[in-house]
């Protein structure tokens, strides 16, 4: 419960400070700028050079990197089938083929499934959910952002490699043998903890409901994809690999059917993809998450 009440704290409290006019214009881009240098880096240092590797955790690592192919298929379909534009196109890309796994995927996990199963989370998380997003998603973003449609080979992979959360992720695999000090350990979780209320803080900041107008048609394809689709064609696909596994492949398709990621909804503001439609995926899809999880958990029950 604690978790969800920071949600929605942080979540108000943005669009407080924007109405009370209390924060400079450029307030939500310095927040961005600090979740993407400082809090992610410092997330994935934590937790990805604590995880253990086995064969048969494989495949729902795997998970998040065959949802963000699906999606950016489907957004390409649709795009193409609906006339969205580029920025939209990228915007959904991002927002719906990446999941919550963390901040409200492992408290989701907890609940319905318990705590045995919170390594589970944290192995799609990290190796899945957010080295997806430092590497196709940075990619993906740079194909669609209006700023950068010359972008070439070289430049995307150099856009990669110097996008800090991977640099996070190649350092953390690096320093996998040895063991962090105490100090350094609690520096690196307590930076990674100002990443949820700081980015809920930005998209409250940004959110304003007036511009569902003339995006209402993205923003049910992005939620139709991210918490019904999306989870169902990973239960299609992963139901025969994992069967004889049921607990496992019940939590990696509950984790499929989190809401959008936060992290990616910063990276797509980022690189100017619809940051209305951006904010609204976030904003909307979070809280209809909480609605449509309790569905696929009793869906899951009856697998």
């Amino acid at each position: 419960m604690g978790n969800y009440l920071l949600l929605a704290a942080c979540f108000v409290l943005g669009l407080v400070l924007r109405r009370s006019g209390r924060l400079p214009d450029n307030a939500a881009a310095a927040l961005n700028g600090f979740i993407v240098n400082i809090s992610l880096p410092a997330l994935t240092l934590t937790y990805v050079h604590s995880l253990g590797f086995r064969t048969s955790l494989i495949l729902p690592a795997l998970m998040p990197w065959v949802m963000f192919g699906l999606g950016g298929g489907f957004f390409w379909l649709a795009a193409r089938a609906l006339g969205f534009s580029r920025a939209t196109t990228g915007a959904l890309t991002l927002t719906g083929g990446l999941a919550n796994t963390s901040f409200v995927g492992l408290p989701m996990i907890e609940t319905f499934y318990g705590s045995e199963f919170l390594g589970l989370g944290i192995l799609i998380d990290q190796l899945g959910s957010y080295l997806v997003l430092s590497t196709l998603g940075i990619f993906v973003a740079s194909l669609y952002s209006s700023s950068e449609r010359s972008l070439n080979a070289k430049a995307v992979v150099r856009k990669i490699a110097l996008f800090a959360p991977f640099q996070a992720v190649v350092l953390a695999i690096v320093l996998m043998p040895f063991e962090y000090p105490v100090w350094l350990d609690d520096l690196f979780k307590r930076l990674g903890a100002t990443l949820v209320p700081i980015a809920l803080v930005s998209v409250g900041y940004q959110l304003q409901f007036s511009q569902v107008r003339g995006r209402m048609q993205a923003l049910a394809v992005g939620l139709a994809f991210k918490l019904v689709l999306g989870p169902s064609l990973i239960l299609a696909l992963f139901s025969a690999p994992l069967g004889d596994t049921l607990p496992v492949l019940r939590v990696t398709v509950f984790e499929a059917a989190m809401g959008p990621q936060i992290g990616a909804s910063i990276v797509a503001m980022e690189h100017e993809l619809d940051a209305p439609l951006v904010t609204l995926m976030v904003g909307v899809g979070i809280p209809a998450s909480f609605l449509t999880l309790p569905l696929w958990w009793y869906i899951l029950g009856l697998w």
